[in-house]
């Protein structure tokens, strides 16, 4: 059974590496609970010994992952006020940082194995959420600009609040509204804008009914299933709002709109990309993207600990266009 953790016999050492995590993650070689909680004082209250004896915290409670996103944040990239809304979608980080890493593995390729850097990458987040995470952790990482895209304005204005909090965002972030739910890039790009990469976490469950479904599995596999009529209900310890979680027809719907609408801006990204989350939707994703004949297409996989992901990438532009579009974007930023 966890308890309490004394400050005076707290342990130091940090729990081993995270397996499947990108050899860049911060987090590769695991958490330094103590360090955590001297970077963010609120860390301390949620502070347990497991049963191994090592240090954590209780993943079953929301305020406890809240409290250590944080904490990550300060330490990994000296973001400071960062907080989200009661209910929204709280990042396991580590998992978010391996995106990060991975599609700076993607630029690399065409760039001479040297991931560009700086601010001359530019990358559009699509539904970047009340969190923002990604455009924090990827220009912490690597210097990179940012437009976060979303089509819930309470998010939006939770994530200008995080970057009005660091002044040193003020040039990095740019967040902006899609009115429409149904387009993902049709009408959100402006004359002459384009992108090196488009990132994406798609929701993946088909509704409300789904959601519930796998808070209940994760609730139970946490140790907290139901134990007669008055036990509490199920919840997601990550939380989300509904149009972080699901849309109809699911992850499966929104790739292949993401594909479709993608061949309409072929020359204005030069990777588009997301998450898929189901190994299943993956066929259907090629399905779609035969379509639209992209010059290329990767599949790579990712992974955290038990739970298994992957990113597809695809690309409209043959060697010779990727070597134009280095040399005109990343020459002087390598």
């Amino acid at each position: 059974m966890s308890e309490a953790l004394p400050a005076a016999t707290r342990p130091k050492k940090p729990l081993p590496p995270k397996p499947g995590l990108h050899p860049r993650n911060r987090d590769v070689a695991g958490y330094d609970f103590t360090a955590l909680a001297a970077a963010s004082a609120g860390l301390a209250r949620y502070l347990i010994t497991t049963a191994a004896g090592t240090p954590g915290i209780d993943f079953a409670k929301p305020a406890a992952v809240k409290a250590f996103n944080r904490a990550l944040l300060v330490d990994h990239y000296s973001i400071q006020g960062w907080d989200i809304p009661a209910g929204y979608l709280c990042p396991p980080i580590p998992g978010r940082a391996d995106y990060i890493h991975h599609v700076a593995d993607l630029l690399a390729t065409c760039n001479r194995k040297e991931i560009p850097r700086g601010p001359n990458v530019r990358v559009v987040d699509i539904g970047v959420g009340a969190n923002c995470i990604y455009p924090l952790i990827g220009h912490g990482e690597y210097g990179w600009r940012f437009l976060g895209v979303d089509i819930d304005p309470p998010a939006l204005d939770n994530a200008r609040r995080i970057v009005a909090a660091n002044p040193a965002l003020a040039d990095a972030i740019e967040l902006r509204h899609q009115p429409v739910q149904d387009n993902i890039f049709v009408g959100m790009l402006r004359s002459g804008e384009s992108f090196d990469l488009s990132i994406c976490n798609p929701p993946f469950h088909n509704s409300p009914g789904d959601v519930m479904a796998v808070a209940q599995r994760k609730w139970n596999s946490l140790g907290k299933g139901a134990r007669g009529k008055s036990a509490a209900p199920p919840r997601l310890n990550f939380g989300g709002q509904g149009t972080e979680l699901w849309c109809e027809g699911g992850e499966r719907a929104f790739l292949e709109r993401m594909v479709a609408q993608s061949a309409g801006i072929p020359k204005r990204c030069l990777w588009f990309t997301s998450l898929v989350s189901k190994a299943e939707n993956v066929a259907h994703v090629e399905a779609a993207l035969k379509k639209v004949h992209p010059v290329e297409t990767r599949i790579i996989p990712m992974a955290q600990g038990q739970k298994q992901s992957r990113l597809i990438a695809w690309t409209f532009c043959g060697n010779g266009e990727m070597e134009r579009w280095r040399k005109a974007r990343w020459a002087d930023q390598s």
